[in-house]
């Protein structure tokens, strides 16, 4: 309990930190989920095939390679910014990929004919979309897209090795001044497990709410 204690500000600040990446990371992720998963179902096939290139390529990426690539790749083109943001964009922008595959299959399961009765009131694509096939997929997609949120907040732990204040990386501080490292570890998973649990508590809440009824 003394590892807590003693440096509970240090744990204070990197909880904190993952917090946020987490928050603006996700809010990120089901924007460009959205607008993906958009992508794959539209009409145009260019924007069919963008947004496969997008999701093919970064589901396919290890995340450390993404964060490699846009915490010291993207300042090489004169695109400086501070490294938490630049975390946000790696971690938001892999997780958009998942995000999107879990609205694909959700638009995939609402009947054809839904669509299809849609567009003969003259509906355009985008509205067909918004006001009849995703309100239908949402409820199928919940559960997915909390599991894809909850992995988001353990990845961001890759954040720590690129100089971004978060939880994992407090380990190094408390380490130096000799505390014992199970214990540090420890209380680390716990600040994880409040953030992870605080999600799935979220998502329960909507899928009892919205969802499917079983």
């Amino acid at each position: 309990m003394n590892v807590l204690t003693d440096n509970f500000h240090t744990y204070a600040e990197g909880f904190l930190g993952t917090l946020e990446l987490t928050l603006y990371a996700s809010l990120l992720a089901l924007a460009l989920g959205f607008v993906m998963a958009s992508f794959r179902v539209a009409p145009v096939r260019s924007l069919r095939v963008f947004g496969t290139a997008w999701v093919t390529v970064l589901r396919n990426t290890p995340l450390t390679l993404l964060f490699f690539a846009v915490l010291l790749g993207l300042p090489r083109f004169g695109l400086v910014l501070p490294f938490d943001v630049f975390a946000v964009l790696a971690l938001g922008c892999y997780t958009s990929a998942f995000i999107c595959e879990a609205l694909r299959a959700g638009i995939n399961t609402v009947p054809t004919g839904q669509g299809e009765a849609a567009r003969s009131l003259g509906m355009s694509f985008g509205q067909t979309l918004s006001l009849v096939v995703l309100p239908q997929a949402f409820k199928s997609v919940i559960p997915p897209v909390g599991s894809t949120l909850i992995a988001l907040a353990k990845n961001s732990a890759i954040a720590g090795a690129f100089s971004v204040t978060e939880l994992l990386g407090t380990y190094k501080t408390i380490n130096e001044l000799g505390y014992n490292i199970v214990w540090t570890f420890v209380w680390i998973a716990v600040g994880y497990l409040i953030i992870t649990l605080a999600i799935s508590a979220l998502f329960n809440l909507l899928e009892r709410k919205y969802g499917v009824a079983r």
